[in-house]
């Protein structure tokens, strides 16, 4: 199934996870739109996924190594500001938790959140609490 055109209705599913995805598909920023078309108001999508570095030793290795690693799908070039931008730009997508992943921190894990979880544990505590 192709990530920026998935075969499922609107607000199917309560989380999105995707591990090593974005960074190999052919237009992260529509893929990561496509997954929060799916998300359910108030679901979260959950990645595992390169975060290139913004300075340092490591951004000047990533740069050197990028030539090896792009045949492979690995986008070093994808810095946390193209994941903050398209949060920003998406309204009703929000940043939750960004976490290096040991050993290195090459690859993190990111949780986003739509809106309307206020919203959806309200109710299921009214529905819990007989309401």
């Amino acid at each position: 199934m192709d990530a920026k055109r998935l075969a499922f209705p609107d607000g199917s599913f309560d989380v999105v996870v995707a591990q090593y995805v974005i960074t190999t598909v052919p237009d992260p920023e529509a893929t990561l739109d496509e997954f929060a078309r799916v998300l359910r108001p108030g679901g979260e999508i959950v990645l595992v996924s390169r975060i290139g570095a913004e300075a340092g030793l490591r951004r000047a290795f990533e740069q050197w190594f990028a030539p090896v690693t792009r045949p492979l799908g690995w986008r070093l070039e994808f810095p946390w500001a193209r994941y903050a931008r398209w949060a920003e730009r998406s309204h009703d997508v929000r940043v939750v938790e960004r976490r290096p992943m040991p050993p290195f921190g090459h690859f993190s894990l990111v949780r986003f959140a739509k809106a309307g979880a206020a919203a959806v544990q309200s109710d299921r505590y009214a529905a819990h609490a007989g309401g």
